[in-house]
């Protein structure tokens, strides 16, 4: 099962290490990593998506509170927590299928931020369901390269 945890850490050097550290040394499978820093400079936020059972993951919550530099640690409920992804990705678009894609694009209200003579980048901000879909529709145009930012959640 897939668990969204967010780690609120002193924003201090090596942190991310212990923290990360925790997670594989405890054999958890990282779907997704994020870290960035908050509203305040000296904190910041590690969202993390793993694969796990309830008993595990409630060993692994109980490790991190105990890591130095740790302030904070949520386990997302399902519905507990808004929860979003960022996306680019490079898609080939000749001068045929290229009104096809802006259409597919507008319908998931994402944006086109880069046109080239071949191919087209999209940015898409959504549920990792939206996301699924739009990359399922763009996959017969040819993907050409994508990044992902992996999933970030706060608390509703």
């Amino acid at each position: 099962m897939r668990h969204t945890i967010s780690v609120l850490v002193e924003n201090k050097f090596g942190v991310l290490a212990r923290v990360s550290g925790m997670f594989s040394g405890r054999g958890f499978n990282i779907d997704s990593l994020n870290v960035a820093p908050t509203h305040d400079a000296s904190l910041s936020r590690i969202t993390a998506v793993l694969k796990s059972d309830e008993a595990a993951l409630d060993l692994c919550i109980k490790q991190l509170r105990k890591l130095i530099n740790v302030v904070e640690v949520i386990d997302f409920k399902e519905g507990q927590a808004v929860a979003r992804e960022l996306i680019l990705v490079k898609v080939k678009a000749s001068a045929q299928s290229r009104s096809e894609i802006v259409q597919i694009a507008d319908i998931f209200r994402a944006k086109i931020v880069n046109l080239a003579a071949d191919n087209l980048i999209i940015e898409l901000t959504g549920s990792d369901d939206k996301v699924a879909a739009l990359l399922g529709l763009l996959e017969p145009f040819g993907i050409l390269e994508l990044a992902r930012t992996g999933r970030l959640a706060l608390k509703r």
